[in-house]
């Protein structure tokens, strides 16, 4: 549904406005959408009802098709909707906006009206927003297209959230909290439009400084993230995202999905958009306030100053606590300077200390001091109520430092009443003001995390040489087996992508894993092969460092010990391997699950037997590069020990960064592929092997393999 090409101008600055479903009865959807637009929009109301002459003293036309309108707002039983949208269509109006409820959410019956709304819409391309929406808003035309109790202070942050009642108390909340909005739009049952559309045209929306969401699922992950890749060059977009069980992990059959769940899915998604997650509404609105400036640090040095000696420490913590940020350096000559307009009792190193009976001329010496200092990315400045403070006069020379340097600020008010003027000064200037130290540091840091996102390239993934037909005749050897598993019987994949095996092969008698040992020409290692029973060193189903002369009693053994433990067990042979010296390398993971909304995920950690419990792993959108895996084996844990920690030699990273690249590859060449585990791959100094292979197949998407 989301299209390059779609203009959504039409919702947010519309000429004339349809409230379809209008009445004057107290309490009514219709009622409320038609006051609110009658109170502000700057354009003409048009209200639709065939029972009613005039709606709220303004005439009222019959149908939509009478109205002549740009948009129209349906508020009509759920019976009637399709209809009236319908009508819409036939009648030229583009931008439709359902409030009515009763849709997909309800149900079956609700679910069919949704999607015979869908294809109406899509015969008549339209833009249409819900059903069981909200409405819409844009501030520049005063339009309230919403049965919201109020609509928002005017300023440049766009909203898009998922939850019509949070729009309402997020749009209450902010005349408070000074933040002003540009558009809004609660985005109901996204039947039509969704995220992506709304990422992609305020991304291209001069007037829209940062774009923020509530987000509780994505329709489209691949799409949203190419929208939001190209929003975010010039428009950050920052969201939360409810809904953070693992539930979806619940029928997962690999280590891989059973760890990634449905939230690692969304956090390796929005990571690789670009958009900044916050985990709290607080936070969220924190960062669309440092980020509605438009000015990014060009360092991450941060000065604080300050009047009172606890909050200057609070910050610097803060500072300290950041992953982005640290505590400026100043230097010689910043402290000379601080240290001829400073008190005798102010401390003019880092963070600077103007003691409490600073008046304001002393904050505009420590800030110019501070502000051109080399190191001084951006600043805290923290002020608590004193006698000797004009708070409007602090708030002004706040903002003046601010435009004079062009250097992020951030203000820490620690007051109430007695600050109001300062808060309202620094609003309508541009700058972001928090109660709590720790809070203004976060918004600083949200701007760090913005310029890393502008500063990142996007290369495309290097082929990768395969033979891809071999691996679509191994996948599809499922279509003739009972279940839909294949496991070491299929390392053969791992051949045809060019990612390193032990020698070995998989057997099914006792002779033939003889003669498989005797060509190894050295202990092995041997393990029972069977889709039904997962866990095999649980069973006593792996035995390692066999001889040869012992291997074909050992198969029977293996043999005998899986029918034992599950008599019905399919049991397809056993696997004869070379032995790998685990203590010489690190064991590592590497593994896919496919997601719904954002496909093939690929996971890289520390593997092995405790990958479940350590659960030190990373996740990214499938396929990666070069750059993306080497990043991934620096997120984990166990970094160090890939590097080489403790007088261990560092494995061949690479080889793993090679591997890694290769099985991202393989499961974005192959839809058919819903999990794949290679647990462990074996990291040495020498290289990498694939020991050991589990995976899953949908049949149904074996037609789809590249």
């Amino acid at each position: 549904m989301s299209e390059a090409d779609r203009s959504l101008a039409g919702l947010f600055a519309p000429g004339r406005v349809a409230v379809v479903g209008a009445t004057d009865r107290e309490g009514s959807v219709g009622r409320a959408v038609t006051e609110n637009l009658l109170s502000g929009f700057e354009g003409t109301v048009v209200p639709v009802n065939p029972n009613r002459e005039s709606v709220l003293g303004e005439p009222c036309v019959a149908s939509v098709s009478e109205a002549d309108a740009d948009m129209a707002v349906v508020a009509v039983p759920p019976d009637y909707v399709v209809d009236v949208v319908r009508e819409c269509g036939e009648s030229g109006v583009r931008n439709v906006v359902v409030l009515t409820a009763g849709f997909g959410e309800t149900g079956a019956e609700g679910a069919d009206r949704e999607r015979e709304l869908t294809e109406v819409a899509a015969e008549y391309d339209l833009n249409l927003v819900g059903p069981n929406s909200l409405g819409v808003m844009s501030s520049p035309l005063g339009l309230n297209a919403t049965f919201g109790p109020d609509a928002p202070p005017a300023g440049g942050v766009s909203f898009m959230s998922q939850s019509g009642a949070f729009v309402t108390a997020v749009v209450d909340w902010a005349a408070e909290a000074g933040l002003g909005f540009k558009d809004v739009v609660s985005l109901g049952n996204k039947a039509v439009l969704d995220e992506t559309d709304f990422v992609r045209a305020w991304g291209d929306d001069p007037d829209t400084d940062v774009v923020v969401g509530y987000l509780e699922s994505v329709v489209d992950g691949r799409a949203f993230v190419d929208a939001a890749r190209e929003a975010t060059d010039d428009t950050p977009v920052a969201v939360v995202k409810s809904g953070r069980t693992d539930a979806g992990a619940q029928a997962a059959s690999s280590h891989t999905g059973a760890i990634a769940g449905s939230d690692r899915a969304y956090e390796a998604g929005l990571d690789a958009a670009g958009v900044l997650r916050a985990e709290s509404v607080q936070e969220l609105f924190d960062a669309a306030r440092a980020l509605s400036g438009g000015t990014v640090p060009e360092s991450d040095g941060v000065a604080v100053v300050t009047n009172a000696g606890g909050p200057g420490v609070m910050a610097t913590d803060a500072v300290g606590d950041a992953e982005r940020l640290r505590l400026a350096s100043f230097a010689d000559g910043t402290v000379d300077r601080l240290g001829e307009t400073m008190p005798e009792e102010a401390n003019v190193y880092n963070p600077v200390d103007v003691i409490g009976d600073a008046g304001v001329e002393r904050y505009e010496a420590a800030l110019d001091a501070a502000l051109a200092d080399p190191d001084v990315g951006s600043v805290v400045v923290i002020t608590a109520p004193t006698a000797t403070l004009d708070f409007g006069e602090l708030g002004e020379a706040i903002a003046d430092a601010a435009d004079e340097h062009g250097v992020p600020m951030a203000a820490c008010l620690m007051g109430g009443g007695r600050l109001a003027e300062a808060r309202e000064v620094l609003r309508e200037r541009g700058v972001p003001s928090y109660f709590d130290p720790a809070r203004a540091v976060a918004g600083l840091e949200s701007l760090a995390e913005y310029r890393e996102v502008r500063e990142r390239s996007y290369p495309e993934p290097e082929p990768v040489d395969a033979d891809r037909e071999r691996v679509r005749e191994i996948l599809s050897s499922v279509e003739d087996r009972p279940d839909n598993r294949l496991g070491v019987e299929a390392m053969e994949i791992f051949d045809a992508y060019g990612i390193p095996t032990p020698e070995g092969a998989v057997v099914d008698d006792p002779a033939e894993a003889e003669a498989v040992a005797e060509d190894i020409g050295e202990e092995v290692v041997m393990k029972i092969v069977s889709p039904d029973i997962l866990h095999k060193s649980d069973i006593g189903g792996v035995k390692v460092g066999v001889p040869v002369a012992e291997v074909a009693d050992a198969y029977e053994d293996l043999v005998a010990r899986a029918r034992n433990y599950q008599p019905d067990a399919t049991i397809l042979g056993v696997q004869v391997q070379e032995m790998i010296d685990l203590d010489a390398g690190v064991e590592t993971i590497v593994g896919s699950h496919r997601d719904p909304q954002f496909g093939p995920l690929v996971m890289f950690g520390l593997g092995g037997v405790f990958v479940e419990v350590m659960e030190d792993t990373t996740f990214r959108l499938a396929p990666v590069g070069r750059e993306e895996a080497e990043g991934m084996t620096a997120d984990i844990d166990a970094a160090p020990l890939l590097r080489g920690a403790r007088g261990r030699d560092p494995v061949d990273l690479d080889a793993v960064v090679d591997a890694v690249v290769r099985v991202s590859q393989l499961v974005a060449d192959f839809p058919s592929i819903v999990e794949l585990d290679v647990n462990p791959l074996v990291a040495t100094p020498d290289g990498v092997r694939a020991v050991d292979l589990r995976l899953t197949v949908d049949p149904e998407e074996l037609d789809s393999n590249s």
